[in-house]
């Protein structure tokens, strides 16, 4: 999930770029922005940080036995035929 404080502070980063002469509905054009913001992220294939570190940890595991697999291969390689 998207943390929305993150959110809140872009949309008043950018409600601050917005000329001195617009600024009578700054807290509009925050609002305005925020939507925007969230409806753009929301439309991207993002994962949370807990998933990613998930993903991470399976990677990792998969590539320590494909190593141990890869070892053991090249050992019975080494290994006169038998028969």
């Amino acid at each position: 999930m998207i943390d929305l404080t993150h959110l809140d502070d872009l949309a008043r980063r950018l409600s601050d770029l917005v000329p001195p002469g617009l600024r009578q509905s700054r807290e509009e054009l925050q609002s305005t922005f925020k939507s925007a913001l969230q409806a753009g992220l929301g439309k991207l294939d993002l994962v949370t940080r807990e998933e990613f570190e998930v993903q991470r940890a399976v990677l990792l595991r998969t590539r320590e036995k494909l190593e141990t697999l890869e070892a053991a291969v090249a050992a019975m390689e080494k290994q006169p035929p038998q028969g």
